[in-house]
């Protein structure tokens, strides 16, 4: 058994490695979508890295050029606060939740959104901030809960808000 040990033991730490390493980096590039995945609509030019998205409630919406950080939260998916126990478990509301995000918009990493929401185009949402109102277009925000800190001014020094 040694022998076999000996000579299967580095071939299956090799490929397991491998695995771990292969996994590993792809899981920083994977959205992932509870509930109904038709529900989700992602432009082809927007970055979303390994966000996950919560459709239960609404449908969500990421235009184009829009990008994310990394572990972004978007969730259209809610339960009811005022239900207990297995009654709250099962209280989800299906419609109501919707999340449109802009073109162009930048939500930093460890972002969370909870609908019903809307991101202007253009928007800059801070590093580690939960967004539960609008955020008008070329502006940003950060904060628990977000707030509004600036508009973007254009190249041109004109103001865009």
């Amino acid at each position: 058994m040694k022998l076999l040990d000996r000579l299967l033991k580095p071939t299956v730490e090799r490929l397991l490695a491998e695995r771990i390493e292969a996994e590993g980096l792809d899981a920083l590039y994977r959205y992932r979508v509870h509930s109904d995945p038709a529900r989700l609509r992602i432009h082809p030019t927007a970055v979303v890295n390994n966000a996950i998205f919560n459709t239960g409630g609404g449908y969500i919406t990421v235009g184009a050029y829009v990008f994310f950080g990394h572990n972004v939260c978007v969730l259209a998916g809610v339960h009811e606060v005022d239900k207990f126990g297995l009654e709250r478990q099962q209280a989800i509301p299906r419609s109501g939740y919707d999340i449109e995000i802009g073109e162009g918009a930048w939500l930093a990493t460890n972002v969370l959104v909870a609908g019903p929401v809307k991101i202007g185009a253009h928007a800059v949402v801070g590093g580690g901030s939960v967004v539960r109102k609008d955020v008008e277009p070329y502006a940003v925000v950060a904060g628990n809960p977000a707030r509004f800190i600036r508009f973007l001014n254009r190249d041109d020094g004109g103001d865009l808000g």
